[in-house]
């Protein structure tokens, strides 16, 4: 299985080289160059699997460099012992026709811990094949959860050091303080004066810098990536959509065959995406059921075609998806012109220099006949968390609630029941004001540890020990930089200049 470039494809690296790397040269992104294929047998058969074994069977197909041995030790290492209990993920079913895909029990209590357990396994075993002897520099912009999970996957790996920028003003009281109060001797953790978006642009730019690149060589380091851009980042969350799939084959909620809906609440496009390259691979998949909070670009991309970033930017209080620059959209605009990659470099160009860009009408249509997009303000997404709550005493958070919103709207705009699972991405207990707030209608008075104990008590869920157990932590890191000051800031704390 070899890997190309969204902007050239010529460039074809394996996979060790493309997760070592984490993104093109060019500034392209990884995409295998085929998809292998899902059977129905085989899909019967995974479904009496494990999902450790399911996870090393799939991921066998795309990490063909990494031998049987690497990759059990890899999916072993990420997954037992680590989740709660063997299954990893779980799903809650909703009425008839509704699973709520759990992927949040694991170390950080988010859905990014399905993949940043499994990253640092995937990296290390990758540089041990390509550039073994360096230092890797993993540089991480954050709306909220990625950071966290990523220092809790890299903490004291040897060979690697961390570096994490989130916005100062754009992720929850629970989010800042579980990287502000991370340990490990080889993380570091910023706070910068912009958004998401401010961020992840300043990285993917200093990732293409080849001056800097050539300095950090020189000093026997070389970046890389645990964003999403990253398909050692990507490729794990594929086998969460054939799990869940083979869950519902072993527990007869569907026959082998039977097509489901997926619906994705995302701001970056990756967790959607896995399962568009699920599709890909054989599982039946009939709609992809894209929820989007205020900050709507997505949304308006897929009815229009047009994809816009010059908007008002929200800050939500689904900050994990206040994004505007949704950077796996690439990969999927490449999907959807037959990998040209002429194309894409165009595309990207015009979002680089207008800030937008507009598709073909044959691509339009491609991208309408696979994906529904939808969207929701605050005020409807505490309503979304009210309501399943009161109907099925289910507990979700800000991000998932953006989901079930869509969701519904949807079903009431199409009359589709096609038995769906949604994507539950993060813990209340992550979000306790804003959750709280939707079920009381105030938090007035409360410190964010007596909202938690109080979202406990009214809904009888525990609150997840990792959360508790930031109670009186002191923060270990307090640094503030500007968002043009991102770059100078990693070569100091890299100590090269």
């Amino acid at each position: 299985m070899n890997y190309i470039s969204t902007r050239d494809k010529q460039q074809k690296v394996s996979s060790a080289t493309a997760i070592a790397n984490g993104i093109s040269k060019e500034g392209g992104l990884f995409v295998p160059e085929c998809f292998p294929q899902l059977t129905e047998e085989r899909l019967l058969k995974l479904s009496k699997l494990s999902y450790v074994e399911r996870a090393k069977n799939i991921l066998g197909d795309y990490l063909t460099d990494f031998t049987a041995d690497e990759l059990y030790h890899c999916v072993a290492g990420a997954y037992t012992d680590k989740f709660g209990d063997g299954s990893v993920t779980r799903m809650a079913k909703l009425g008839d026709d509704v699973y709520m895909l759990e992927l949040w029990h694991g170390p950080t209590c988010a859905f990014k811990d399905m993949a940043l357990q499994l990253l640092p396994y995937l990296l290390t075993t990758s540089a041990k094949k390509t550039v073994d002897g360096k230092e890797i520099v993993i540089l991480v912009a954050t709306s909220g959860d990625t950071g966290k999970a990523a220092l809790e996957g890299f903490k004291d790996v040897d060979g690697t050091r961390i570096m994490v920028f989130y916005p100062e003003q754009g992720v929850s009281p629970m989010q800042k303080l579980q990287m502000a109060t991370q340990e490990g001797g080889n993380v570091t953790v910023c706070a910068i004066k912009g958004n998401f978006d401010d961020a992840q642009t300043a990285v993917k730019q200093i990732f293409t810098d080849n001056a800097l690149a050539e300095q950090l060589a020189a000093n026997g380091k070389m970046f890389s990536s645990a964003n999403s851009i990253n398909w050692g980042r990507l490729v794990p969350q594929i086998v969460y959509y054939i799990s869940a799939y083979c869950d519902l084959l072993a527990d007869e909620e569907i026959a082998i065959g039977d097509k489901i809906n997926v619906c994705v609440p995302t701001g970056n496009f990756g967790n959607i995406l896995a399962a568009y390259y699920a599709k890909q691979m054989g599982l039946p998949i009939a709609k992809f059921i894209c929820a989007s909070n205020q900050n709507n670009v997505l949304t308006d991309f897929i009815k229009t075609g047009t994809y816009d970033k010059n908007r008002a930017f929200h800050a939500t209080i689904s900050p994990s998806m206040d994004i505007l620059i949704s950077s796996n959209l690439e990969r999927l605009l490449f999907a959807l012109q037959g990998n040209d990659d002429a194309a894409v470099r165009n595309l990207m160009s015009d979002l680089g220099t207008k800030g937008s860009y507009t598709v073909t009408d044959p691509v339009r249509e491609r991208l309408r006949a696979e994906f529904y997009g939808g969207c929701c303000d605050d005020a409807a997404t505490k309503a979304a968390i009210h309501s399943i709550f009161e109907e099925y005493s289910y507990l979700c958070d800000t991000h998932t609630a953006v989901a079930v919103n869509v969701y519904q709207n949807y079903v009431k705009e199409t009359g589709d029941n096609t038995k769906t699972v949604i994507a539950s991405t993060a813990s209340p207990f992550k979000f306790s004001q804003s959750v709280l707030e939707a079920l009381t209608g105030s938090t007035e008075g409360l410190s964010e540890f007596e909202m938690a104990d109080k979202l406990s008590e009214l809904s009888g869920c525990t609150i997840p020990e990792s959360l508790a157990a930031l109670k009186g932590r002191a923060p270990r890191f307090n640094d503030v930089c500007d968002k043009a000051d991102i770059g100078e800031y990693v070569v100091k704390q890299l100590k090269l200049k």
